[in-house]
């Protein structure tokens, strides 16, 4: 038997609007939803990724869990996200219940914020998985059983927090300097854990779709689901489980209809279950049904992102390290308001997409950043959010608190 594990990830950030130094003191929002720049106005961008993305892919998905009793998938969707979705697009928000209404879609467990909390403050990522299970419970009544860090990041100490939680499985990037001649077509066991189960992504079949689908330069486009499935079942790494882990806005939004994605993901699953003894499984599904095959042992943090695989791309240069060092910093001063609405644009203000816009990486990298920046360029993305720092000691120093 022969398993695709379908995972999609569905977060927008509240993006800070062109925020000055004069702005510090006077204005206390910082993530302006009617500014008439398009690309850093959150609404906009809500409504431009729902139509081009959210809404088709949630359809076709419906569709496919309607027609293939056998068909089913993981999703995550982050607290900032659902929040804009409440306030701006319920309908889009109706689409992802109904999706998790039939109960064959299952929602991963992850920071609220989108943050990377776990590597600064402890306390605080604990608080916010907590705020995004109560938030998953309240939308869409059911209670995660997996879990993954923001952009998949990933180590020893992260496993073992996990395996304490009671999570059933964690997921990471399946990255050849840590699998070694191993394949990321199984599942594994964390070092250092006693139940929980890791499952890493098969990132060369999932960049097929996510990065290489529209590329006419690509010697295999173009690509079919019918070649496609052919690739997955003669793997070139065997096994049993082929996980296909990529962002939501993969359909529709960074490969655009017109490219013929969404005619690729109406063909996958037949094609897949036309295969012998091949099936859908679910993150927790693949944890419960089959055996482990190693133990991995990863010391060092990994995630998905840029050809290193870690973290340089929030944390690569002095603006971002100085950054999330200062916004960790007010920690203790924040929550000892009780201001609920201080300590909400504090947490905002942490999710990982603001370190991210800040990155100066070349290449190819470089290119990746650039094209998911509202931003001309990442010394604009770092004297806006260091405003907004600048700001929130304001209201700290009117509370009285000097930091």
């Amino acid at each position: 038997m022969k398993s695709i594990s379908l995972y999609l990830h569905a977060h927008q950030p509240l993006r800070v609007k062109p925020y000055t130094i004069f702005d510090a003191g006077n204005d206390h929002y910082y993530f302006n939803d009617d500014t008439p720049n398009k690309d850093t106005n959150n609404r906009f961008i809500i409504d431009k990724v729902a139509a081009k993305s959210y809404l088709s892919t949630n359809q076709v998905l419906i569709e496919l869990l309607h027609t293939h009793p056998e068909f089913c998938l993981s999703l995550s969707i982050t607290g900032t996200l659902i929040e804009q979705l409440e306030s701006y697009r319920p309908d889009v928000l109706d689409s992802f219940k109904e999706l998790v209404a039939t109960g064959r879609v299952e929602i991963i467990a992850e920071t609220y914020y989108h943050s990377l909390a776990f590597f600064f403050s402890i306390t605080e990522f604990e608080a916010q998985v907590q705020l995004h299970a109560q938030k998953i419970r309240q939308i869409f009544g059911v209670t995660p059983t997996a879990f993954r860090n923001t952009e998949l990041s990933y180590n020893n100490e992260l496993a073992r927090w996990a395996d304490k939680a009671g999570y059933e499985a964690i997921i990471t990037e399946g990255w050849d300097p840590i699998l070694g001649w191993r394949s990321p077509n199984y599942v594994y066991r964390p070092t250092g854990t006693s139940q929980i189960k890791l499952l890493m992504k098969n990132y060369r079949l999932s960049d097929d779709i996510a990065f290489r689908f529209s590329n006419r330069h690509w010697t295999e486009w173009p690509l079919t689901a019918e070649k496609f499935t052919h690739w997955a079942y003669e793997s070139d790494h065997g096994g049993e489980l082929i996980n296909l882990f990529m962002d939501y806005e993969t359909f529709g939004e960074h490969q655009w209809a017109d490219t013929g994605i969404f005619d690729f993901l109406r063909s996958l699953p037949e094609k897949w279950l036309s295969m012998p003894e091949c099936n859908f499984k679910t993150i927790t599904q693949s944890a419960r049904t089959l055996e482990v095959k190693d133990e991995i042992d990863i010391p060092q943090t990994i995630t998905w992102a840029d050809t290193e695989r870690d973290l340089t791309a929030w944390l690569g240069n002095a603006m971002q390290q100085d950054t999330i060092k200062n916004i960790y910093s007010l920690s203790d001063a924040i929550l000892s308001t009780n201001d609920q609405d201080l300590i909400d644009d504090w947490r905002r203000l942490q999710t990982s997409d603001h370190f991210y816009y800040m990155c100066t990486k070349w290449f190819s990298d470089g290119d990746v950043h650039a094209y998911f920046s509202p931003y001309q360029s990442p010394y604009d993305a770092f004297r806006f959010y260091m405003n907004t720092f600048h700001d929130l000691k304001y209201r700290l120093a009117e509370k009285g608190i000097n930091t």
